[in-house]
C-alpha cells in the first residue's frame, strides 16, 4: 500500500517544549507530578509514568516537590494553590495558549464581554474563561451564536487554538451583525492551522485518511473532522494495533496525518504497518 504521509504532521513546538521541561526535570533526579495528563497523548502520559512522572488531579495530591502546569494551560487559581501549598511550579503552558490568556484578560480589563470560540469543557477553554474572568463564555457553533442576544454588547472574541478559520470566521461574522461593537483576536496557533491546510488538501487525493492521535486531543478531532468533510473514508486511530485490514480492502493509497500531540514514533509505527499490507 503506498502511503503519502501530509507536508505538516505531528508534535508541535508547545508540546515538544513541554515535554522537554519534564524530561529536563527527569535527568536531575526529580520526577515531577503534572497536573492531568501533560499532552492529549496517551501513549507518551504512559511513557513518562514509567519514568516516574506521577499524573495528580489537584495540586492537594503532592506533598512535597514540583508540579508542571500541562501544555494546553489551567484556570489560574490552581496555579495559585500550587504555589501556596509550597510546590514548585513549572509552567509548561504553550506559550500561543498563554498568548490568548493575555488577550482575554486585556479584552475583559477593557469592558468587553469575552467570547471564546471552542469546545465548551476543554481545558484550554476553561484556563482561557479563566483568564477571562466572570463576563465570559463559549460559544462553540454558528447555531450557538445565532441563539445569543448580542443586542447593545461590546464583544471580545478569541479562538481556542485549535479551532478551524471556518468556523471561527463563521462565528465571528455572526456576532458582528448583532452586536454594538466587536473586537475579534483570532488566536488559532499557526502550527493548527498550517496541519489543517495540508490534511485538507491531501484528503482528496487518496483512498483514504488515517488520523493518529489521542481521542482527548482536540486537534486531532478536528483533522478527523476536516478529512470527513473533505469525502475521505477516514480512520482516527492511536496506534499501529489499532488499524482495521479489513476495512482497507480495495484501497491503494492512503494519506496520514497526525496531532499536534503525536509523537513520531507512533506515525512511524503506523505508516510501516500499513505500508506492510
Amino acid at each position: 500500500m503506498r502511503v503519502i504521509l501530509a507536508d505538516q504532521a505531528g508534535m508541535c513546538f508547545g508540546v515538544r517544549r513541554a515535554l522537554e521541561l519534564v524530561e529536563a526535570e527527569i535527568r536531575k533526579g526529580s520526577a515531577p507530578a503534572t497536573l492531568g495528563p501533560l499532552i492529549h497523548n496517551p501513549q507518551v502520559v504512559r511513557r513518562l509514568e514509567e519514568k516516574g512522572v506521577g499524573v495528580v488531579r489537584d495540586p492537594s495530591e503532592v506533598e512535597t516537590g514540583s508540579i508542571v502546569m500541562p501544555s494546553h494551560g489551567v484556570p489560574r487559581d490552581v496555579q495559585d494553590a500550587a504555589a501556596r501549598a509550597g510546590l514548585r511550579v513549572i509552567d509548561a503552558t504553550c506559550p500561543f495558549v498563554a498568548n490568548v490568556h493575555k488577550v482575554a484578560r486585556r479584552l475583559a480589563s477593557h469592558g468587553y464581554l469575552v467570547v471564546v470560540v471552542g469546545d465548551a469543557g476543554h481545558s484550554e477553554v476553561k484556563a482561557i474563561l479563566s483568564a477571562a474572568g466572570e463576563d465570559a463564555f463559549v460559544v462553540g457553533s454558528a447555531t450557538e451564536a445565532e441563539a445569543h442576544d448580542w443586542s447593545g454588547r461590546k464583544v471580545g472574541i478569541v479562538s481556542q487554538t485549535t479551532q478551524t478559520p471556518q468556523r471561527f470566521g463563521e462565528i465571528v461574522g455572526l456576532i458582528a451583525a448583532r452586536a454594538k461593537e466587536v473586537v475579534a483576536h483570532n488566536t488559532i496557533c499557526y502550527a493548527t492551522h498550517d496541519r489543517q491546510s495540508a490534511a485538507r488538501e491531501l484528503a482528496p487525493n487518496v483512498d483514504a485518511m488515517f488520523v493518529v492521535g489521542g481521542r482527548n486531543s482536540a486537534n486531532t478531532n478536528r483533522l478527523a473532522e476536516i478529512c470527513r468533510e473533505c469525502g475521505a473514508p477516514t480512520f482516527h486511530i492511536e496506534t499501529a494495533d489499532e488499524i482495521d485490514v479489513s476495512a482497507l480492502e480495495g484501497f491503494k493509497t492512503v494519506g496520514l496525518t497526525a496531532g499536534a500531540s503525536t509523537p513520531d514514533w507512533i506515525i512511524e509505527e503506523v505508516k510501516s504497518r500499513l505500508e506492510a499490507l
